[in-house]
């Protein structure tokens, strides 16, 4: 019974007026605002020592000096760094997946995690390079010579989804292989790369903040810009065309705009699994295929489920606590799965 009735949901959702969809999607993504707020008040109260909301209120407004404010501030800095890097890990797969047609696509499958997990071992082992500060600049670089390598052999100006795909994925692989080469060699190297490859919010500073900020700006702008030319492209290529879309300066600023995301969102985090997958994978479920409503929807729920999990990595492990990389995969790993499956059953 269930099953039966959800064409007839679909059917009565495409006939609903556009006027009325769009209502419904701007009061489902302020819906997701306030969500976002929320979580975002969490990460700042919640952690080995419990705050009040007056406390946070009190951290972020006021200048006392007392320890409760020095945690908020030290908090603050994790929260805004976990609202950036989610909106630009959502973002990233979004771009990815309408690009690449394959709604599994993430910044895995073109090899900008492999890129910039190499540059940070390399880093560490030949140059001696220990801070986060110094990995930032490594890992993004890492990350766009990875991009512009994978639009190279992918074909550059013949560049198809598949080529783009099988490009970053043999890339991947040969990264990978260098990067477990070079740390079981160096002991060092992998005791500093178990941490950061993992994924973690937890040397989260303000410094690390301003460092990525302009990159995830002109990466969540350039995204925008682009949701109109790849809804087109999603399409296919003869309707792209017919629609008068270029689908090599699309996919080329696709590219961009996916790696420097992603690739400042891994420069400031480590390789962060399942966000860039799930969230624009959930979204396009109850948005349909308009890039321009699964952005904004990307935008603000990715780092719900980023700072989410870290709230919840904080609480489970006390007073230790479990880095966001793994709760992400925990939990991404399980839901995902669901939700596959529960689409799949609907479209028997």
């Amino acid at each position: 019974m269930l099953v039966d009735s959800v064409p007839e949901q679909r059917a009565q959702t495409a006939a609903a007026p556009p006027s009325r969809r769009a209502a419904s999607r701007a009061a489902g993504l302020l819906a997701a605002l306030v969500l976002l707020l929320l979580v975002a008040v969490a990460s700042i109260a919640v952690g080995a020592k419990e705050l009040s909301v007056a406390q946070v209120w009190h951290g972020l407004f006021a200048d006392s000096g007392t320890y409760a404010d020095v945690v908020v501030d030290e908090r603050l800095s994790r929260t805004v760094l976990g609202l950036l890097v989610g909106a630009a890990l959502g973002l990233s797969g979004a771009v990815l997946q309408a690009l690449t047609r394959n709604p599994l696509a993430d910044p895995g499958l073109l090899g900008i995690n492999a890129g910039a997990s190499a540059a940070v071992v390399t880093a560490i082992t030949f140059f001696g390079v220990t801070s986060l500060n110094g990995y930032v600049w490594f890992a993004f670089f890492g990350a766009a010579a990875v991009g512009v390598l994978v639009w190279f052999l992918g074909g550059s100006r013949g560049a198809t989804p598949v080529r783009l795909a099988l490009a970053g994925t043999a890339i991947s692989a040969a990264l990978y292989g260098y990067l477990q080469a070079v740390m079981i060699m160096d002991d060092a190297a992998l005791a500093r790369m178990r941490f950061w490859t993992v994924g973690s919010l937890s040397s989260a500073t303000e410094g690390t903040v301003r460092q990525v900020l302009p990159f995830l700006v002109v990466g969540t702008l350039l995204a925008f810009v682009l949701a109109r030319p790849l809804n087109a492209v999603a399409m296919g290529d003869d309707t792209a065309r017919a629609l008068g879309a270029d689908l090599t300066r699309t996919r080329a600023l696709s590219m961009l705009a996916a790696t420097v995301l992603s690739g400042a969102a891994t420069a400031a985090c480590g390789p962060i699994v399942f966000v860039g997958l799930m969230v624009p994978h959930v979204v396009r479920s109850f948005t349909g295929p308009d890039l321009r409503w699964i952005m904004p929807y990307a935008a603000v729920l990715s780092p719900v489920l980023l700072l989410g999990s870290d709230v919840v990595g904080r609480v489970v492990a006390r007073p230790s606590e479990v880095q966001v990389g793994i709760v992400t995969a925990i939990i991404g790993g399980p839901v995902f799965v669901f939700l596959v499956r529960r689409r799949r059953t609907a479209q028997l």
